[in-house]
């Protein structure tokens, strides 16, 4: 649905609300994004009736924070949650209160995160109504606390990655008390579960100012209590003749700002591309990393599980970081071999971070254009039929089942790719040519033609 949809349905929760003499206001990131000119992508609303209040205006809400004053109604098929007006008493796990009491607006404001967070809108009068100086810090760029910066940390440790993440999406500045709390208690992250550090991770990768947000995770300390393995990469020199921009982390970072729209698990892959290269380097006719990939793709597998990655894009991840090197060899390549490779829909991905790698290095993007354009090129054939021949046709040729099935097969399938052979009976005499089967003599090369065996 629009975003005007969206906006409609935050209106008439707000109005019903207000109609059965409750207040009701938006608050939080969707009055900052309307502050910006910006669409909001979900509408949050906090108000003083009562989450049981609250369901019974709205008969299909979903109550999943009752404790907490939190209520989901689902409304036009979107979902908003709605919150009472609450102060909350001392957090005494890094992230929840040991108590909750019910207040007014104002106080309500005083417990959030962040100054350009705390704001309320009303969206029938169009009065947006500003407690904390959340509108001056919007003007201004800033991404500030509200109330006193350590105290705000502690209730909660992810608002140090938050400030991080919203600084590199909105590309603000953290104001600079805030910023050193956050440099003060950056080691108290690992408080945090693994999950919720991964979600905020991902949500900077990804957006356009994800090279800002990795030179502040690191500038903070952030990075080095939560990924201490790209951290390490800072200072780490690399040969000036093909990395003119100077160390690892830099390199890493101007590739992570070169990458086009990345998904998550691309951008993932490419802060760790050369994560093997602190624990390979060694200097002896020049700087080398001998083998960086294999150990980078090692070291990045226990990454990714330790932030709790999904199996599937744990395996992505590596599988981009263990082949970044691969890229740069296509053309040398025999041609079935660049033929499989550009054929698999993963090499979308390998070519963006060969690219992106490139692009921060020497800049030479030869490569890259050639496999783009071959690439291209393959996209347009006629679609795969298949396999010519299968483990079926091996057995009936003679052949007892087992690990040579399968170089068999590969065999027929690259000499299809590089057009050596075009029909099922051209690689069924290639078989007989370069593969005799077990036992037989040269007479068998005559006894299957059109896969059924005559003796």
């Amino acid at each position: 649905m629009s975003a005007l949809t969206l906006r409609d349905g935050a209106v008439e929760v707000a109005r019903r609300l207000r109609d059965h003499r409750f207040t009701a206001y938006w608050v939080g990131g969707c009055v900052r994004d309307l502050e910006m000119g910006r669409d909001p992508h979900d509408y949050d609303i906090a108000t003083d009736a009562r989450p049981s209040e609250v369901a019974t205006l709205f008969p299909d809400a979903v109550l999943v924070g009752v404790k907490f004053g939190v209520v989901v109604v689902p409304l036009n098929g979107h979902h908003y949650e709605v919150s009472t007006f609450r102060a909350e008493g001392p957090y005494v796990d890094g992230r929840r209160p040991s108590r909750v009491e019910f207040v007014d607006p104002q106080s309500d404001v005083m417990r959030r995160d962040f100054t350009i967070n705390g704001l309320l809108h009303d969206p029938l009068t169009g009065r947006t109504i500003d407690y904390v100086g959340g509108r001056a810090d919007i003007a201004t760029r800033t991404i500030r606390t509200i109330g006193q910066p350590q105290l705000r940390f502690a209730e909660d440790r992810l608002r140090m990655l938050r400030a991080v993440r919203l600084a590199a999406e909105l590309e603000f500045d953290i104001d600079h008390d805030t910023f050193q709390a956050i440099a003060e208690q950056a080691a108290a992250i690992t408080e945090v579960s693994a999950e919720r550090i991964r979600d905020e991770l991902v949500r900077l990768l990804v957006v356009p100012g994800r090279a800002k947000g990795v030179r502040l995770l690191h500038a903070s300390g952030l990075l080095q209590a939560v990924l201490p393995e790209v951290a390490a990469t800072a200072g780490v020199p690399q040969p000036p003749e093909f990395h003119p921009e100077g160390d690892v982390f830099t390199h890493t970072v101007l590739a992570l700002e070169h990458l086009r729209n990345p998904s998550p698990v691309l951008a993932m892959a490419t802060l760790l591309h050369d994560i093997g290269k602190p624990p390979t380097l060694s200097v002896s006719d020049r700087i080398r990393f001998n083998e960086h990939d294999v150990v980078g793709a090692e070291m990045a597998g226990v990454i990714c599980r330790r932030v709790r990655f999904s199996g599937g894009d744990t395996e992505r991840i590596v599988a981009l970081v263990r082949n970044h090197l691969r890229v740069k060899d296509l053309p040398k390549m025999r041609p079935a071999k660049a033929t499989r490779f550009l054929l698999d829909p993963a090499s979308a991905d390998h070519l963006e971070l060969h690219r992106a790698d490139c692009l921060a290095s020497h800049g030479n993007l030869d490569v890259y254009q050639w496999a783009t354009a071959r690439r291209q090129q393959l996209a347009a054939q006629p679609p795969d039929r298949g396999h010519l021949i299968s483990g079926d046709d091996l057995l009936k040729l003679g052949y007892v089942p087992g690990p040579q099935y399968k170089t068999i097969l590969d065999y027929v399938e690259d000499a299809r790719l590089e057009g050596k052979v075009r029909t099922r009976e051209e690689a069924l005499a290639l078989i007989r040519t370069v593969f005799p089967p077990p036992g037989r003599t040269g007479s068998l090369s005559g006894e299957l033609t059109d896969g059924v065996n005559h003796t």
